[in-house]
């Protein structure tokens, strides 16, 4: 107690008998102590809090036909085990979404690989079947199968730079030795939907993107002559950093699912049947 007054340069305590009293000055200075304490008790009661995934927030970045299609049940089922984590959703081509990693926007992302970025860890996913998609009454629709270099005769309604998609559609297009006639370039799916289903041309989707149409008849599929095509989605994440417990809490719960698995051919129709699969064992 002498040496903390002779810091602070004044009387703090005074002493009557064996009890010891605090002067208005250490008076003052207690109640600036209490308020340190609490907060140090508040920081203790924060860090255990974020440890035990009680507190903190997951940022995730996806393609727009995962947004769509996978994540609400996803972020569903997370939420349901981590209800005080809060979730920030982003969607954007793939080669968009690499990039808010970089920026620190996003811890993880599900996306397809739009190109070698350095000091990005891919980790196989998922393989989504892609599809040739036409009107129904194209007449393309009429043939059993076709070769992939037909579809360069046809006006041919393109993803956008940047998205997996497009990447695997322009190697096809090099691999085949032709070359696309493309009517227009378009980040929206929806719209490309629309697109061809007014039979303005054809476009290369992935298959539960336009399963709902295809079921209803409002689009047609026209198979490939070979084996099918599929798009390779991966779990994306900085190199050498450290993951939040939200995000690592997030990829465990993807692994759940098929990361550490070999890669086969299913996505996201065979995850959501695992989900709610998942979701009815535990009722």
């Amino acid at each position: 107690m002498k040496a903390f007054e002779a810091y602070c340069g004044l009387k703090l305590f005074k002493k009557k008998g064996r009890i010891n009293w605090l002067t208005e000055e250490g008076n003052t200075l207690f109640e600036y102590a209490k308020t340190i304490f609490a907060l140090e008790k508040d920081i203790e009661n924060t860090i255990d809090d974020m440890r035990e995934l009680k507190r903190g927030v997951l940022r995730i970045g996806t393609t727009k036909a995962y947004a769509r299609y996978f994540m609400p049940l996803m972020l569903s089922t997370f939420h349901d085990k981590y209800p005080d984590i809060g979730i920030e959703l982003n969607e954007g081509s793939s080669l968009e979404m690499t990039h808010t990693l970089l920026d620190f926007k996003n811890e993880v992302a599900i996306i397809a690989k739009a190109g070698h970025v350095s000091g990005i860890r891919f980790i196989p996913f998922s393989r989504e079947e892609m599809v040739v998609i036409t009107a129904p009454d194209h007449h393309l629709t009429r043939r059993k199968a076709i070769f992939f270099r037909d579809l360069a005769n046809e006006p041919f309604i393109m993803k956008d730079k940047g998205s997996g998609t497009r990447r695997l559609v322009d190697r096809l297009f090099a691999q085949n030795n032709c070359t696309p006639n493309i009517l227009m370039e378009v980040s929206n799916a929806e719209f490309i939907k629309q697109l061809v289903q007014r039979g303005d041309g054809v476009s290369f989707l992935v298959r539960e993107a336009v399963a709902a149409e295809l079921s209803d008849g409002k689009l047609a599929a026209v198979p490939l002559k070979g084996e099918k095509v599929y798009l390779d989605v991966s779990i994306a994440y900085l190199e050498n950093q450290h993951l939040s417990p939200s995000a690592k809490a997030f990829m465990d719960t993807l692994e759940k699912l098929q990361f550490g698995k070999e890669l086969t051919p299913q996505g996201i129709g065979v995850f959501m049947a695992k989900i709610l699969s998942q979701q009815k064992q535990k009722k």
